[in-house]
């Protein structure tokens, strides 16, 4: 089941283009920018990223991380983080399972985009079902 606004955010847990892993605990106090998206290097794809990257000086300083989830493997990853000089981290996602990442990619589906804003407790604030890929920075910023 998709997480709602005021719903506990899921526990989950991935492993970054660095090879960090990284779970939801990792960020209580902080807010946090969960974003699914299609598939690295593709247009739509590339002008969401890069609409994050431009705007993360401002997302942090209201206090938020950035992480972007897609199904491709490390590899591609870093490549898509190296080409268009992103500055947060990607996940590596997988269908079925357990959490967070698992639930959110069966229930969005591997096409649908979509970004949960999630508080500084863990709860989700807000669900953005149709980003606008070319503003979503600025779209996010609107709601932190």
């Amino acid at each position: 089941m998709r997480p709602s606004p005021g719903d506990p955010a899921p526990p989950f847990q991935g492993v970054t283009t660095d090879g960090r892993r990284v779970s939801l605990d990792d960020f209580r106090g902080r807010k946090l920018v969960l974003y699914f998206y299609p598939r690295d290097d593709t247009p739509g794809c590339t002008r969401q990223a890069c609409s994050l990257r431009d705007h993360m000086p401002l997302l942090a300083a209201k206090g938020a991380a950035v992480l972007g989830v897609s199904t491709q493997d490390v590899a591609s990853h870093r490549a898509f983080t190296s080409k268009h000089a992103l500055n947060f981290p990607l996940l590596v996602g997988v269908l079925g399972g357990p959490g967070l990442l698992a639930r959110l990619r069966t229930a969005a589906g591997l096409a649908e985009r979509v970004t949960f804003l999630i508080d500084r407790d863990g709860l989700v604030v807000q669900v953005i079902d149709r980003p606008d890929v070319a503003r979503h920075g600025e779209e996010v910023l609107a709601l932190l």
